[in-house]
């Protein structure tokens, strides 16, 4: 029988990329996806309080536990905070899709740029970046920029017009920092469009996050 990775998504955006991720590093295993759209919206009325929406997102994690999933990969960067409380509560391990892209970043640079569309998912990334140079004794210096615009422009449906404000906010961190962290997997695709020969130098979370699930898959 094939083992079964499940998904947890906050938004419709990430479903397709990462089920296409997925089937580039574990072919042949099942993918099931969970997707709510209403926490993100509850977050940013409620100033990213994630208790209020812990609760329900523990659930998913339980209902793919019951399903039959052997590993559950949480695609979420604004609610990633709740995989530590998750794991208390499965029997089957969650992975939190940045955890690997702030170790990267932390090994890379010292002076590290953060983006996001969203300030609900900015200061949770930022603070997993802090939390992740703590445990390897480094000092870091963390500067974010928060594109409020490109995410008006993705929830508007122009796709291009996120992509293009996002291009110029990347490339000005580009030029003041180590290392660029994507705070959100939605933003991933937007590497694509940045010149060649800086593209290394932005780090994203679902390529990283789905590496770390083959490992953990190989090993159970």
């Amino acid at each position: 029988m094939g083992k079964t990775l499940a998904i947890i998504h906050t938004t419709p955006v990430t479903v397709e990329s990462l089920k296409q991720l997925a089937n580039e590093y574990l072919p042949g295993f099942d993918v099931i996806n969970f997707v709510d759209d209403s926490i993100l919206p509850q977050l940013a009325k409620n100033g990213g309080k994630i208790e209020e929406v812990q609760e329900r997102l523990i659930q998913y994690a339980k209902y793919a536990e019951q399903v039959g999933a052997h590993t559950i990969i949480n695609a979420c960067s604004s609610v990633g905070e709740v995989v530590e409380k998750a794991r208390e509560q499965l029997n089957i391990p969650i992975i939190r899709i940045d955890e690997p892209m702030a170790e990267t970043a932390v090994d890379q640079g010292g002076k590290i740029g953060v983006v996001a569309t969203l300030a609900t998912t900015l200061n949770p990334t930022i603070k997993l970046l802090k939390a992740t140079a703590e445990k390897y004794g480094k000092q870091v210096d963390i500067q974010a920029e928060l594109a409020g615009e490109a995410y008006e422009c993705l929830i508007s449906g122009d796709r291009d017009g996120h992509d293009d404000v996002l291009v110029e906010v990347l490339l000005k961190l580009a030029d003041e920092t180590d290392v660029v962290v994507l705070a959100q997997a939605s933003m991933a695709r937007v590497i694509e469009k940045l010149p060649k020969q800086i593209q290394a130098k932005f780090l994203t979370s679902p390529r990283l996050g789905m590496e770390q699930v083959k490992r953990t898959m190989e090993g159970l």
